[in-house]
């Protein structure tokens, strides 16, 4: 088996950047002028303060009137099949994605490169596996059952995007893999015994480049690149982050960008869009009452300052009720608009089918984003698509 070697070189925040992010207007300083936290910086997201406590007592009072309940999960049928990985790094000239249920997406580029975003493979996305969430469509591979990894993005610390278990695992079998986390996370990783890791801030690029190690192909492997090389750029998104009660947004969320041998990835991990009030379950929230809510500008710029992509990777569950997760979880129609607005030619849908999180029935976004294509007049098949767990798509 062909084994590479990794370096990266972090580059300095390029000119071409919006005047936000150049002024770091997600920073929030503490008296020193240090960095001590991280916001959403613009209107779309609305007033973020609230305490981890606070946003459970919402949750808990939505739940106590009949506002969020759980989603019936008795006859619940999302397609499992087993990932068809390439054993060789030439297999294709083509840019192949393998979703592997949640946000957790294997990509291999035409390049050679293999590319795993936001591994969670435990059952539970908890800080404990006998409590919370826990998987109702069983993951489609193992660790094990991957080829060699050579880098692993990162969107942010959430439970459901970073396992301690999976990346200490992933580790451990690519001791050359590259980590790649928003600020405040190195720490993290390092605590967690992993040290190849590369820390970044929004707008921010990094190379890697891989360089294969000398008589390690097999016979078969002679036609294994020499080097790979690929360019990171971690890009904004509307979120939050935090592992305990007393954490929230000291780490930085992020979407990122990958870019490798000709294909580009646009890795939305986990975003909102606009912060939609309190209307009737009948009501359009895009109709033209809500026309002047504040959109996020962030994709807008991602798409003209780093796009277009040939693939996006968009999250489109984990919205109900509308009025309590929609500053920081897109709904399909926001989902689509996303889509336009960073300019990728082609999309999967991410964050739905695999934990209960929200309130909406958990086959709802596949359905509702047909309905939002169709509104946008998009094809409803072969522009933005979702597909089964551990199924794979060329691009």
């Amino acid at each position: 088996m062909v084994t590479y070697s990794s370096v990266v070189s972090k580059l300095e925040t390029a000119a071409d950047v919006p005047e936000d992010a150049r002024l770091a207007s997600h920073h929030v300083k503490g008296s020193h002028g240090q960095t001590v936290k991280f916001k959403n910086p613009h209107p779309s997201a609305g007033d973020t303060t609230a305490t981890v406590f606070q946003m459970l007592g919402k949750i808990l009072w939505a739940r106590l009137s009949g506002n969020m309940s759980d989603p019936d999960l008795s006859n619940v049928k999302i397609p499992v099949v087993k990932p068809d990985l390439l054993t060789s790094r030439t297999g294709s000239t083509a840019l192949r994605a393998t979703w592997l249920g949640h946000a957790c997406y294997f990509v291999e580029f035409p390049s050679g490169l293999r590319v795993l975003f936001d591994p969670v493979f435990e059952d539970r996305c908890t800080p404990v596996q006998w409590a919370g969430p826990k998987r109702y469509s069983p993951p489609a591979c193992s660790l094990s059952e991957l080829p060699p990894v050579d880098a692993v993005v990162i969107s942010h610390s959430h439970y459901d995007h970073l396992s301690h278990t999976s990346v200490q695992e992933l580790a451990k079998r690519n001791p050359e893999a590259q980590f790649f986390v928003g600020l405040g996370l190195e720490k993290w990783f390092h605590a967690s015994g992993i040290t190849k890791v590369t820390e970044m801030d929004w707008w921010q690029d990094a190379d890697l480049v891989l360089q294969k190690a000398k008589g390690s192909e097999a016979e078969d492997d002679k036609t294994a690149p020499d080097t790979i090389s690929a360019r990171i750029t971690c890009l904004p998104c509307q979120h939050s982050s935090g592992r305990t009660a007393t954490d929230r947004d000291t780490t930085l969320w992020a979407s990122w960008s990958v870019k490798s041998g000709g294909k580009s990835v646009w890795f939305g991990g986990d975003t909102g869009y606009r912060r939609v009030p309190r209307v009737g379950a009948d009501v359009d929230d895009y109709g033209p009452e809500y026309d002047s809510l504040p959109r996020c500008p962030q994709f807008k710029q991602i798409g003209e300052l780093r796009g277009p992509f040939d693939l996006g990777l968009i999250p489109i569950g984990a919205y109900s009720p509308r009025w309590l997760f929609s500053w920081m979880h897109a709904n399909p129609y926001d989902s689509v608009e996303i889509f336009k607005e960073t300019r990728c030619k082609r999309a999967m849908g991410i964050h739905w089918g695999t934990w209960v999180l929200t309130s909406e029935e958990v086959e709802e976004p596949p359905k509702m984003l047909k309905e939002a294509l169709k509104t946008s007049g998009i094809p409803e098949t072969g522009v933005f698509d979702v597909c089964a767990v551990g199924e794979t798509r060329e691009f």
